[in-house]
């Protein structure tokens, strides 16, 4: 006596053959999309619109030397804390060259209170503000 349900069996080489032969057809883009792709002039203009780079990107790695601002302020998206700290005292802990990026998580990551155990998810989430 076997376990098996009585309509089992295993499909015949031909079967099998047709089943890859369908599994290939659904894997195979429509005719439509490969028509339909853009020229590669018109992604070089979009990615070279200025418009393109975000403010938020663009804030991140300039230098707290090139940042006009008074105050710069950091948030956790995880913990949603939030750190101020005046851009000349940045530019005296960490120096005029320091990356704002670098010094928001570094600030966050000094009074973390958001720890797993896992490195990954470990410490806080920078979401730079604008005040």
């Amino acid at each position: 006596m076997t376990d098996r349900p009585a309509s089992w069996r295993m499909p015949t080489p031909k079967q099998m053959e047709k089943l890859a032969a369908e599994a290939a057809r659904r894997r195979r883009p429509p005719a439509t999309a490969q028509e339909a792709t853009l020229p590669a002039e018109y992604w070089e203009s979009v990615l070279q619109d200025p418009r393109a780079v975000a403010n938020d990107t663009r804030m991140r790695q300039r230098r707290l030397s090139d940042i006009g601002r008074h105050i710069l302020r950091v948030s956790c998206r995880r913990c949603e804390r939030i750190v101020e700290i005046q851009t000349a005292d940045a530019v005296r802990l960490y120096g005029s060259n320091a990356i704002w990026k670098d010094v928001a998580q570094r600030l966050l990551d000094n009074t973390c209170q958001q720890r797993t155990g896992r490195h990954e998810e470990d410490g806080c989430w920078p979401a730079l503000e604008t005040p």
